[in-house]
């Protein structure tokens, strides 16, 4: 397996796409939108972008970066005026990285302004793309979610409600959208429901959003997630009142919300399909240690992700919790980029070892998941050299082997660590572990359900553990091929 230059460590853990916000009727939208996003920023760092309607126009700012680098100045958010607005933060797996794949995107149409975000990825994307640009469309991104503006200009419908309706339906994959209208804010969950979205609502307006979190950083109260396959039409009415309805279509079949919301992507005070994500990583770390037990002198988390399972894992085994890794929230890619010198610090410029709880003491290292294995392997030896004498990985997801095609970004299967190796002991040789172990499927479908899964219907999205993609994958010219998958994989004890 190769020996990746430190820059490219960022690419060994898995990224969301987005994350979206939207509000309707409130005088401070452009406000709450941006604190939304803030709230979401962990859903993607790349760039952020907000549209807002004033009553006579629509505005839009869309900056590269950080949503504190630049919504929390109060020029940029005095650009945004009126009482409606929704925002987005991006991590790309489709398009590249440029502002004018930055959302929301915006058009005018023949039923007037209309700006979009999403939060996940067609698998049909490109097909519609093509189909569409043969019969004249003009494209001026490379996001997959202009596909959707193209789709409702050419929907034969009256209103922009039923065009977005209408152009959805032509869609595949895993998504969470928000359009705002001069009069309407429309939320839609794909059939699956493999994308969070939830309803709030704050002095009785509507708001929308891809996890909890953003409502309780304004203040605003839940209401309930939006089911999958739902539409849900918020409207200003000429009195000012806002009508709500809601269409879903009978045909789809139950909700598979995505796993890895719970093993990584969402933020742990989140409350996502019911459940509290930090209950949920305690719960992994629970199964983890009676399944993978260990003779040890201390549980470190790999921060932040790790946190919450190794607390599981400790107070399950008995054996004492420690920060025994202190990460520095302040480095960034941009830091990290420019000179051979300082690459060559390597991990411990995002993570150093707190020598003082590591010294002479047996290690139990608790991850969320291991995706290449890169960043691990120097994870091990940073704990070693603080003067560890044992060092035990024990990851709190089970091992990956297929790559992601609803909104994740992930390597080809060939690069996943599970896939490169052929067997468990040969992974742990690599990372330079004295013992590795990953938490069964099983054990994290109890951790977050409370029960196995259900091989003839799944209560989750799970392709990259199982390769069970819940929808075709029309883009793909060639299928995700059967990997090699490890015999140790039934006995992780």
């Amino acid at each position: 397996m190769e020996n990746l230059p430190f820059e490219d460590l960022d690419g060994d853990t898995l990224h969301e796409e987005c994350g979206v916000f939207g509000i309707l009727g409130h005088p401070d939208a452009s406000t709450l939108t941006a604190l939304g996003l803030h709230a979401l920023q962990h859903r993607g760092q790349e760039a952020a972008g907000l549209v807002s309607f004033d009553g006579k126009q629509f505005h839009a700012e869309k900056r590269m970066g950080l949503v504190g680098d630049h919504y929390t100045d109060p020029s940029v958010l005095a650009r945004l005026p009126g009482q409606m607005a929704i925002g987005h933060v991006r991590y790309s797996t489709t398009g590249e990285t440029a502002l004018r794949n930055v959302q929301p995107l915006f058009a005018e149409l023949e039923v007037g302004g209309i700006a979009i975000a999403h939060n996940g990825n067609f698998t049909n994307g490109l097909t519609l793309r093509k189909q569409l640009i043969a019969d004249g469309a003009i494209f001026q991104a490379t996001s997959d979610t202009e596909v959707v503006l193209h789709l409702i200009a050419r929907s034969k419908h009256i209103s922009s409600s039923d065009r977005f309706v209408d152009a959805i339906r032509h869609v595949e994959g895993g998504y969470s959208m928000l359009a705002l209208t001069r009069t309407k804010l429309i939320a839609a969950r794909d059939p699956i429901g493999i994308r969070p979205l939830v309803m709030g609502e704050l002095d009785g307006k509507p708001i929308f959003c891809s996890e909890t979190c953003a409502l309780d950083i304004i203040g605003a109260r839940y209401i309930r997630d939006v089911e999958n396959g739902e539409v849900i039409v918020c409207e200003i009415q000429p009195d000012g009142s806002i009508s709500i309805d809601s269409t879903r279509d009978e045909k789809v079949g139950p909700e598979r919300l995505c796993l890895f919301e719970y093993v990584y992507f969402a933020r742990p005070d989140s409350i996502v399909g019911g459940r509290s994500v930090y209950t949920a990583r305690k719960a992994m770390g629970k199964h983890l240690a009676q399944e993978a037990p260990v003779e040890a002198d201390v549980v470190v988390p790999v921060p932040d992700g790790g946190t919450p399972a190794a607390i599981g894992y400790a107070q399950a085994s008995g054996i004492p919790f420690e920060l025994g890794i202190i990460r520095n929230h302040y480095v960034g890619r941009t830091f990290i980029e420019p000179t051979q010198q300082i690459r060559a610090f390597g991990v411990k410029l995002k993570h150093s070892a707190n020598r003082a709880m590591i010294e002479g003491k047996r290690v139990v290292l608790v991850d969320d998941s291991i995706v290449r294995g890169t960043t691990s392997l120097k994870i091990v030896q940073m704990i070693r050299d603080a003067g560890a004498s044992e060092v035990h990985i024990r990851v709190a997801s089970p091992m990956i082997f297929y790559p992601d095609f609803y909104g994740i970004d992930t390597p080809d299967a060939e690069r996943l660590l599970a896939n490169q190796y052929s067997s468990l002991d040969a992974m742990c040789k690599y990372i330079g572990a004295d013992s590795l172990a990953f938490l069964s499927l099983d054990g994290l479908y109890r951790a977050v359900g409370g029960e196995s899964r259900n091989d003839d219907a799944p209560q989750f999205t799970d392709h990259y553990f199982t390769g069970d993609y819940p929808t075709r994958l029309q883009d793909q010219e060639t299928p995700p091929s059967t990997v090699r998958k490890l015999s140790v994989m039934a006995n992780y004890g």
